[in-house]
């Protein structure tokens, strides 16, 4: 899976639920809440002020070690 800001956090979860842990260090601790599972990861990080660029890379890189 390659992730983008567009992709949706559900999608990312549902792929590797070990991703949690990224979304868990920006604040998004309601990853239960079906609104922020149905988010794209720019929206997300748009409301808890990070930056989607540097969470996308870790999410990709994370998914290539795997």
């Amino acid at each position: 899976m390659q992730i983008t800001k567009q992709s949706i956090i559900g999608d990312v979860l549902d792929y590797n639920s070990e991703t949690a842990q990224f979304f868990f260090e920006i604040g998004m601790h309601c990853l239960g809440c079906p609104a922020s599972r149905g988010e794209t990861i720019e929206q997300a990080c748009a409301v808890h002020g990070t930056d989607a660029d540097a969470l996308v890379k870790k999410l990709n890189d994370f998914l290539a070690a795997k």
